[in-house]
């Protein structure tokens, strides 16, 4: 009988195995055809113990069930569900057409899977050894489940399109001739993209992705020592949240949850370079407790994401840079030890509206936190962190900030302007303490007034001059542009003089800078 003949009146093609013939009829009848022992070492998928023919099927057998397989039995619906079976040969359904459910459980691939631009309702492989999985432009209208599975070369989703969720949970996949272990670049996924505790040993590719819920990485480990970057997700769309969080190890029931306090807990760790650059995220990027190992020129990239909420709460990176230049953030959730020290850290052009602290971030802290994303003076981060602390009522930090900013500034000045500086920071504080001029005011007041009270004063005319005051004398000379009628009533000789004129240029030293300070104050309201 050849190939076909009696699919369509479900006979039972004379050509096939016992295995096959049981597979056969499994799939009409819609049952789980399990060729397992019943030793779990002998039906590991990933170990080394051969399966012979007795648990073998051909692959092409398979493809003939999926794509024109025999009409289900009365009263039941078809569908291929293989447990511990082995398939033999190069699983090609490339641009085919998939009706029947098809769920294979720890079995065994001898070759790749091709699956290119096919379509599928769900497609479910769960537990098994696969060197291949080619699916680029694969279609599903349900679920594409890939947990627990390895795969040797790679996995391949380049623009596939998943109508519900994406599962990749527990995942072993190694990285293919390119580099790349899984390349999902313009992949659409309708729910969630679920990969949480998985291993990639390569680049994972989510270039211009789009998840429609969350993307979870919980408890995952990317390892790319052989490139730049172990997650290179440019233009990637989250509409919910990304998780590259811990994950709880030994209940599924843990999945998507924070983990209760006694659980065992795996952590997300990047052994290499992650780029989020451009990517857009509805609610938020949590790094809660992540680990990054990276080279020194490997960088943590944020530039240019928006988001609602970016937890940055991992292990600070010993090496390489964060980078978050021209990025958007609405609550900037953070603890002072998840951030790198000066030199590793790029903020130009960073906008935050809301600061969360986790635990003690004094301001001194913040300040710290600033200069080191500005191995250069820049204004912009010092006049966003105070634009942000004058928004949550801090007035008097806002103040501090500012102030700090001057200081920087002042380093960068030559050095006439740079004595300057000096003089209106130890005045006034760059107008950022008016009342500190008025101190130094009254100090100057009284020194001049104890001074000039011994000193000898002719008046300038015998025929009219006013009472002889010290104070008012004094307070005349500190007092540039109003005149109160004394320092040209009274001729002064010698050193006193001398210490006249210096009055006259401190109080006009005063004035400047209270003026400069004011000036700067209106213009930052």
């Amino acid at each position: 009988m050849t190939e076909g003949a009696g699919a369509v009146a479900g006979d039972l093609p004379d050509e096939l195995t016992a295995a096959e013939a049981g597979m056969w009829q499994a799939f009409r009848n819609g049952s789980v055809y399990d060729l397992s022992c019943g030793d779990a070492v002998v039906d590991d998928p990933h170990g080394g113990h051969p399966w012979g023919p007795e648990r073998s099927v051909r692959a092409r057998i398979v493809a003939w069930l999926l794509l024109d397989g025999p009409p289900a039995l009365a009263g039941r619906v078809s569908a291929l569900k293989l447990a511990g079976v082995r398939i033999v040969g190069t699983l090609d359904l490339s641009g085919g057409t998939v009706q029947p459910y098809a769920e294979l459980r720890g079995c065994r691939f001898d070759e790749e899977v091709l699956v290119p631009e096919a379509r599928f309702t769900t497609l479910r492989m769960v537990d098994c050894a696969v060197p291949r999985l080619e699916a680029a432009r694969v279609h599903t209208v349900g679920d594409l489940h890939l947990p627990r599975c390895r795969f040797q070369n790679g996995v391949r989703l380049t623009d596939a399109h998943i109508g519900t969720d994406l599962m990749l949970n527990q995942a072993v996949v190694y990285r293919d001739r390119s580099g790349r272990s899984i390349s999902a670049d313009g992949m659409t996924v309708g729910q969630d993209l679920q990969a949480e505790m998985l291993q990639s040993h390569g680049e994972l590719r989510l270039r211009s992705a789009k998840v429609g819920v969350s993307l979870s990485l919980r408890g995952a480990t990317l390892d790319n020592p052989y490139s730049r970057y172990a997650l290179n997700a440019p233009q990637l769309t989250v509409e919910r949240t990304l998780y590259l969080t811990p994950a709880g190890v030994g209940s599924p029931l843990l999945s998507g949850t924070t983990p209760a306090r006694g659980t065992r807990i795996q952590r997300f760790e990047c052994r290499g370079g992650i780029r989020l650059d451009d990517g857009r995220f509805g609610d938020a990027v949590d790094f809660e407790r992540a680990r990054f190992t990276l080279t020194d020129d490997q960088e943590l990239s944020l530039r240019r994401v928006h988001a609602s909420e970016l937890r940055f709460l991992g292990e600070m990176p010993q090496r390489g840079k964060v980078v978050l230049s021209g990025a958007r953030i609405v609550n900037l959730v953070d603890r002072a030890a998840s951030w790198p020290g000066p030199g590793n850290l790029h903020m130009g052009g960073f906008v935050y509206e809301n600061l969360v602290p986790r635990g003690p971030f004094p301001l001194t802290g913040r300040l710290d936190w600033v200069a080191a994303a500005t191995a250069e003076y820049a204004p912009e981060p010092y006049e966003r962190l105070a634009a942000v602390l004058r928004a949550a009522g801090e007035d008097e930090d806002a103040r501090e900030v500012l102030l700090a900013k001057q200081r920087r500034r002042r380093e960068t000045l030559p050095p006439a302007a740079k004595i300057w500086g000096f003089v209106q920071d130890w005045a006034v504080a760059y107008g950022y303490r008016p009342g500190r001029a008025a101190v130094w005011m009254a100090v100057l007041w009284a020194a001049g007034t104890l001074a000039f009270a011994h000193a000898d004063h002719p008046p300038m005319s015998h025929d009219a001059h006013p009472y002889w005051s010290p104070a008012l004398f004094t307070l005349d000379l500190l007092l540039p542009v109003i005149d109160l009628g004394q320092v040209n009533q009274w001729q002064l000789r010698g050193g006193w003089q001398w210490l006249a004129a210096a009055m006259i240029l401190l109080g006009w030293i005063l004035a400047t800078t209270v003026a400069a300070g004011a000036t700067r104050l209106l213009r930052r309201g």
